[in-house]
């Protein structure tokens, strides 16, 4: 039988043990194997592997050795409970293997659960679960978490008193974010409030989510943004005695100044607009540079973008002579003094 998307996520979270087997399939492999340790870790308990509750079978060795799941679904254990046989990574080679085991189930035995990759809709394996009248097929998407998906993986960490902002910049971060990386930044940001009573935040969230890529290069972006011209040559020296590359430098001047574009040209006003932007941007640093998107104006930064762009062209040129770490420096000053217009 088929699990609906709307469906497959209740049932994760509560599996029906009296199910012969369950196939997860789906293009990121990421996303299935989370799915499938949630389906296992509900079937057989915290301590169900400990207790051998769990056979892990490899698509490829369960190839050399069709017997493997057979003898998996009908051992006994020492331990009472429910059992599961896991086979990882099968393909329709498996299909008449998986066939045989399933036909010789029996109420009692250990629950089958089949991991695969990206499944046609022809494909053997697909349509033995399918057409199984006890067993479910599950197709999971490379979609973006629902709202009570996020909602249940913050349960799970003890965090459930997330402030309205946080909850926003959070479905944000799940958009951008793949599985595997937002549940570490949910676990992270469970350990940072840990005997913390107060609500989740946006400066919270911004501790806790990944670096970005031009997180050091913020403090002189944020100087040329809000028209600080007098602190741009001292952090510029810091900036190259670092080993920052002036073409690196420019991009992320460019990067900065297009999401202060994207944000001062939104329909809906600056605020909708910086909340629009991707890569997102939380807390304190969502707020200054809305500020800055907001003083300077849709035109200005357009004019500022086209004067980086020309940066960038005089750096890349073949015929360039000038030291390019200079070229950008002016460009910044140039930027800084366009800002007190």
């Amino acid at each position: 039988m088929k699990l609906s998307p709307r469906d497959a996520p209740g049932y994760f979270a509560r599996p029906d043990p009296s199910r012969t087997g369950l196939l997860i399939y789906g293009a990121d492999a990421m996303r299935v194997a989370l799915k499938r340790q949630e389906v296992i870790a509900a079937l057989i308990g915290p301590q169900g592997e400990e207790e051998m509750r769990l056979t892990r079978i490899p698509g490829g060795e369960l190839r050399k050795d069709p017997a493997m799941l057979l003898d998996a679904i009908k051992a006994q254990g020492f331990f009472p409970g429910p059992r599961v046989a896991f086979v990882e990574d099968a393909t329709d080679v498996l299909a008449p293997i998986v066939t045989d085991a399933l036909a010789d189930w029996r109420e009692g035995d250990a629950q089958v659960i089949v991991t695969a990759g990206q499944l046609k809709a022809a494909s053997k394996l697909r349509k033995l679960f399918e057409t199984h009248t006890n067993a479910y097929a599950a197709a999971i998407y490379d979609d973006p978490p629902s709202r009570a998906e996020i909602e249940a993986t913050l349960a799970k960490s003890g965090l459930s008193n997330v402030g309205t902002d946080a909850m926003r910049d959070l479905m944000t971060l799940a958009q951008e974010l793949d599985p595997g990386d937002f549940r570490q930044t949910v676990e992270k940001l469970s350990l940072y409030k840990l005997n913390d009573e107060d609500p989740v935040s946006s400066d919270d969230i911004a501790i806790c989510a990944p670096a970005s890529s031009e997180a050091e290069l913020d403090d002189v972006l944020n100087i040329v943004a809000e028209a600080r011209s007098g602190e741009i040559g001292p952090i510029m020296k810091r900036l190259k005695a670092q080993g920052v590359q002036p073409v690196g430098l420019c991009i992320a001047a460019t990067r900065h100044f297009r999401t202060l574009y994207a944000a001062a040209s939104d329909p809906g006003g600056a605020g909708q607009g910086i909340a629009r932007v991707r890569p997102p941007v939380f807390g304190k640093r969502r707020d200054r540079m809305l500020r800055q998107a907001q003083n300077w104006g849709a035109d200005r930064l357009q004019q500022a973008l086209t004067l980086l762009t020309e940066t960038d062209l005089q750096l890349r040129s073949a015929g360039q002579t000038a030291p390019a770490m200079a070229l950008v420096e002016r460009a910044l000053i140039r930027l800084a003094m366009m800002a007190r217009r």
